[in-house]
């Protein structure tokens, strides 16, 4: 056999399978694009220029690993099942007398087109559409668009290596099965895994305990430092719980509805669960995996969108304030002088200080335990409890005052409280061996950013009089406590707003800054304006990576669900038509596709569904600790994530459904 004749044998397979090869094709070409695209992003030294901040680069660093590290598992996945439903056909070509030998050297030339096409026709829309990436970007951060094109050669180089790498090891691993496989099995490769199952009851009831726990703990988990903790244990057992159930739950069930002889003896029933146990083995890894990528989209598109809408409240709770200025520094005088310096440079740089609010205050890091936070690291299990670490920040009824405009009062021994995050619903409140009675609990506070920043859970603590702040300062500096964080000194915290535009505040901060580390004291300033790149740098980079990889799991979601439904077909049609030839009218044979499709096709939806109700509590909590409080917001997000989803599904749905019955049909 000449080498023009296996090209000719390649491009002709092609043609015969083009149902299978052409969505596979199309998979690696948009596999190729993104990553490309993710890599290009990733070295674009043009983000830097417009946002003047690294982190957005990291993020995309981050996708661009995510991106390779799904495009090797993805694509290996659909190639499997490419090579499944053509071994009945290498095995007519074996009974035709071409050796093994000569079916790898037409799968080397298949496998070197895809290659060649997905990488031209891949890198070409990547470069075409990196331009189209970048100004999404761009304008998703709302910076300014700069001219010029950028095309990196060590991105080509790194693509083209990557994908010639993973093609490499994909015909590989189709070489081995041909390796390992003998003529019988290829010709009856396609009825491979009919053998009914066994119903794997401990598996079945691990799965459910497992699924359990981890809703368990998305549910009740309600520190948000225990929630980081959390979230990749329940994550994790969701995870392994959701395939034992697939696998082992769906066989259990389908076996105890054919015991119902009501529901089990009426022909659609009857066709569509005895079809589905004889081959849910390999049908639950599949309907696992596309219940495992739904909830994920749905996860990742909800949880960054609802942080880029509401990103103005982010900002706004991160930087209470247009400027800031701290300082650790203990004499009054000290602050005195930083807040004539700050007055001084504001009229050199023109601007109008406004809503200027001054205070003292200390912070300290403890444990909490019910109304007791210990901060001497001997009483607590540092692994086991840092967890419910939280911080006290402690300030004057006096400074409390002058701030909010308002007229409390205290009496020795009592307190005010505000919390951000984790809620404190206790009367009393007991720190350094000291018990505060809680006089009232304070619907706002004048934050600042320093201590919006911390993840942990704050409480702003009024304290009566001075004289109580320096007593517990006094506390803190004497005693072993504050667990090693924090200084354990009391703070000044100087913050106002103005009207002035983005470039003389940046002038100002710079001002400030330099000024600032002229006076020689242990004082910073920080500016809303210079840390809104930073904070879209990292909530942008989230946004458009979860737009992105959302796209790349549903389009992972879509070939998933295709290639199943045009295995199954092939695999169902013989069957049909034998019933068909006892008496099965077209009618009843449409019915039964439609129960066994619904019921197959929805499920992974519905627990999605259900993945992401019981996620809910715990994903709030993480956006907590990124100082997204609005949870009306997310649950908007959410909401509007899992209908635009559940929309794309159903249209995926009837269009696949009308394939396979086509194919079942034999029109």
């Amino acid at each position: 056999m000449n080498k023009g004749f296996y090209l000719k044998l390649a491009l002709s397979n092609f043609k015969k399978n083009s149902k299978t090869y052409v969505p596979y094709i199309c998979t690696c070409i948009m596999t190729v694009m993104m990553f490309y695209i993710m890599r290009s992003l990733s070295e674009n030294p043009g983000i830097e220029d417009v946002i003047g901040d690294q982190t957005l680069y990291m993020v995309l660093n981050m996708g661009s690993s995510i991106v390779g590290l799904f495009s090797f598992i993805f694509l290996f996945y659909t190639n499997s099942f490419l090579m499944k439903n053509r071994r009945k056909e290498f095995g007519v070509f074996t009974v035709l007398g071409m050796e093994k030998r000569h079916l790898a050297k037409v799968i080397l030339l298949e496998t070197i087109i895809v290659m060649g096409i997905s990488l031209v026709v891949g890198l070409t829309f990547g470069i075409a559409l990196d331009k189209v990436m970048f100004l999404l970007i761009i304008k998703m951060i709302g910076a300014k668009i700069p001219l010029g094109f950028f095309i990196s050669g060590n991105v080509l180089r790194t693509t083209i290596i990557f994908f010639v790498i993973l093609f490499l090891l994909i015909l590989l691993k189709s070489m081995n099965m041909l390796r390992v496989t003998n003529l019988v099995e290829l010709l009856h490769g396609g009825n491979v895994g009919e053998k009914e199952p066994k119903t794997r009851w401990i598996m079945a009831l691990l799965g459910i305990a497992g699924m359990v726990t981890g809703y368990y703990l998305a549910i009740t988990t309600k520190n948000p430092i225990s929630s980081l903790y959390t979230f990749f244990v329940a994550v994790l057992l969701v995870i392994i719980s959701t395939y034992l159930l697939f696998t082992a739950g769906s066989i259990a069930v389908l076996k105890l509805l054919r015991k119902n002889k009501t529901y089990y003896y009426q022909t659609a029933h009857f066709i569509s669960i005895s079809g589905m146990i004889y081959r849910m083995k390999q049908n639950a890894v599949g309907l696992a995996n596309i219940c495992v990528l739904s909830t994920t989209v749905l996860v990742m598109v909800s949880a960054t969108s609802s942080m880029m809408v509401g990103f103005k409240d982010i900002l706004n709770t991160r930087d209470p304030n247009d400027f800031g200025i701290y300082s650790s520094e203990m004499k009054e005088e000290y602050n005195e002088k930083i807040v004539t310096m700050v007055e001084q440079v504001s009229e050199e740089a023109k601007i109008t200080m406004k809503n200027v609010i001054r205070y003292s205050y200390l912070d300290v890091s403890a444990i909490r335990k019910g109304n007791t936070f210990i901060t001497d690291p001997k009483e607590v299990d540092m692994l086991k409890d840092m967890k419910n670490i939280n911080v006290l920040i402690f300030s004057t009824l006096d400074d409390y005052n002058k701030s909010m405009g308002e007229s409390r009062s205290l009496t020795k021994g009592e307190v005010l409280i505000y919390s951000n995050r984790e809620k404190y619903a206790e009367d009393t409140l007991h720190i350094f061996n000291k018990e505060y009675k809680v006089a009232g609990v304070l619907e706002k506070y004048y934050e600042n950013g320093e201590a919006a920043s911390n993840i942990a859970s704050t409480h702003y603590i009024v304290l009566s009089d001075l004289e109580e702040l320096n007593s517990i300062n006094q506390c803190a500096e004497t005693q072993a406590g504050n667990l090693g964080l924090g200084d354990k000194s009391v703070h000044f915290y100087y913050g106002f707003n103005t009207t002035a535009d983005k470039d003389t505040q940046l002038m100002f901060n710079k001002m400030l800054k330099k000024d600032l580390s002229g006076l020689g004291y242990n004082a910073y300033n920080e500016s809303k304006i210079q840390n809104k790149a930073g904070m879209l740098g990292i909530y942008g980079g989230l946004f458009f990576l979860g737009i992105f990889m959302g796209t790349l799991f549903i389009m992972a979601t879509v070939l998933i669900i295709y290639y199943k439904q045009i295995s199954e077909g092939y695999e169902d049609r013989e069957r049909f038509a034998i019933m068909q030839k006892v008496g099965l009218s077209q009618s009843e044979v449409k019915k039964a596709i439609q129960s066994q499709v619904l019921t197959v096709f929805f499920l992974p939806l519905v627990v999605a569904g259900i993945h992401l109700w019981a996620a809910f509590p715990l994903i709030s909590k993480l956006l907590t600790l990124l100082n997204m409080m609005n949870t009306k917001l997310y649950i908007v997000c959410v909401g509007s994530c899992f209908v635009i989803f559940a929309v794309v599904y159903v249209i995926i749905y009837s269009l696949t459904a009308r394939m396979y019955y086509k194919i079942v049909s034999g029109k």
